[in-house]
């Protein structure tokens, strides 16, 4: 058996505590190991350790930081396999997707970051009172605890630790209680670049992730997880004043007008639905058609989802209890839905669910309003543009969406109205290191990636110097 520890301070270590969780592969349903289940000793080991290490880290020269990240992007590249094997047993990913995908982006994430490192702008010195020499000081922000979720531990990880490191901050990270090796594999591999105690990861639940929020240590707390996760750590963070970086739930609408080749369009919106099993916040899952092509463009849409092989194509929901909550949302359809092709769990053995399209849904309708995160697209149908705008934006979630057109006009138009932090045209869910990625409303504020990431983990002083 597997069995998964804390590192701590520049080394593995055990928990204080003899309490673990139990490691399942999703793709079978098994336990194959445990991890530590760390309790308050050991959040208050770690994040003295982030504090110490900050000390030293923060009076780093931005090369030396850039040199760290780009030797830790080329282990991670050489060791990929590795990476890569723990990843697929705790999540069950198709294994091509994750070296070839994937790692791909966490190495350039690195890169990325480590450019941004030498970077810093800002307002220029000058004289703005008679006398006076004004300057601006980008700093690094401290401590940070950083929560990232199980869909993609090792590419949230990433996203987390990079631009925190870049800016000359330390990190305490607790990756998701189902997925935590290669959030300690990252570490390790780290370590070799940075000071003892830059880079620590505690692995534990809820409450240990609620521990390193509300410690004193701790000046920034950002999470990847569900809008309920995000609530709660912004709740217990608002007793401190403590800045947080919040990436949330999405419910991202696909606006598909009757210009478009509809068989192309299918095939796209099938592939941004079902990447990762649906378990993406900017998963492709909620269809809004024009009524005039509906029906056609259902069974295209049909079509290509039932072309989906699970354990194929995409692999198994992450747990027993994500597999549960899918099934929970489509047996609680209501009568006047549709359920096109799928509906029902896949093989006999581990969290596998069918591809599944429903049609007939109103926007108030459970499975329309709630993130989904499983590989289920559901379709409602508009009469014109603003009843289009008005649907998409009718959830409480903000984080990405689409437009489906061949007019350029419309495309530049409805962009403007939809109320979400990124709009793609004629596809959905690319995303690149240059550009950010973050939304609004219950998906949270904050963005990951991009020059906007790395900003949000600096702090800005005035210092004004009189010369008269």
């Amino acid at each position: 058996m597997t069995q998964v520890l804390n590192f701590v301070d520049g080394a593995e270590v055990p928990a204080s505590g003899s309490r673990t969780l139990d490691l399942v592969n999703p793709a079978t349903g098994e336990v194959f190991g445990t991890s530590v289940l760390s309790e308050q000793s050991d959040v208050d080991a770690a994040l003295a350790a982030a504090e110490r290490a900050f000390k030293v880290w923060r009076k780093s020269t931005p090369a030396q930081r850039q040199l760290a990240l780009l030797k830790i992007a080329d282990a991670l590249e050489s060791r990929a396999e590795e990476f890569a094997e723990l990843e697929i047993r705790e999540t069950g990913k198709i294994r091509a997707v994750v070296l070839d995908e994937e790692i791909p982006e966490c190495v350039s994430a690195l890169r990325f970051f480590a450019g941004a490192a030498r970077q810093l702008e800002g307002t220029a010195s000058g004289e703005y009172l008679p006398g006076h020499t004004s300057a601006i000081r980008r700093e690094p922000v401290g401590v940070c605890a950083q929560i990232a979720p199980w869909n993609y531990p090792l590419m949230m990880g990433v996203w987390k630790i990079a631009p925190a490191l870049a800016a000359g901050n330390t990190v305490v990270l607790k990756p998701a209680e189902t997925t935590p090796s290669t959030a300690v594999l990252l570490a390790k591999v780290a370590a070799e670049f940075l000071p003892e105690g830059a880079f620590n990861v505690l692995c534990g639940d809820r409450d240990t992730g609620r521990a390193l929020v509300k410690h004193p240590i701790t000046e920034l707390v950002s999470i990847t997880g569900s809008t309920r996760a995000g609530i709660d750590v912004a709740t217990v963070a608002a007793a401190d004043l403590k800045r947080t970086h919040l990436e949330l739930g999405g419910n991202a609408p696909l606006l598909v007008f009757g210009d478009v080749n509809l068989a192309e369009a299918a095939e796209g919106i099938v592939g941004a639905a079902f990447y990762n099993a649906g378990q993406d916040c900017t998963a492709g899952s909620r269809v809004l058609v024009d009524a005039a092509i509906h029906d056609e463009f259902v069974a295209e849409l049909t079509k290509a989802a039932a072309a989906q092989a699970p354990g194929e194509d995409f692999g198994p929901l992450n747990s027993e209890a994500q597999f549960g909550r899918v099934r929970g949302l489509v047996d609680r359809l209501p009568s006047h839905a549709r359920v096109e092709t799928g509906g029902t769990p896949a093989g006999d053995r581990g969290f596998f669910f069918s591809p599944t399209v429903i049609s007939g849904l109103k926007q108030d309708d459970e499975i329309v309003q709630e993130e989904i995160f499983g590989p289920v697209i559901t379709v409602q149908s508009f009469t014109d543009e603003d009843e289009a705008v008005r649907l998409a934006n009718g959830v409480p979630y903000g984080l990405a969406s689409s437009i489906w057109t061949n007019d350029l006009s419309r495309a530049t138009r409805v962009s403007g109205e939809l109320d979400f932090g990124c709009v793609w045209v004629n596809t959905h869910g690319p995303l690149v290191s240059e550009m950010p990625h973050g939304g609004f409303g219950h998906s949270g504020h904050g963005k990951d990636l991009s020059s906007y990431s790395f900003a949000e983990y600096t702090r800005v002083k005035h210092v004004m110097t009189r010369f008269a």
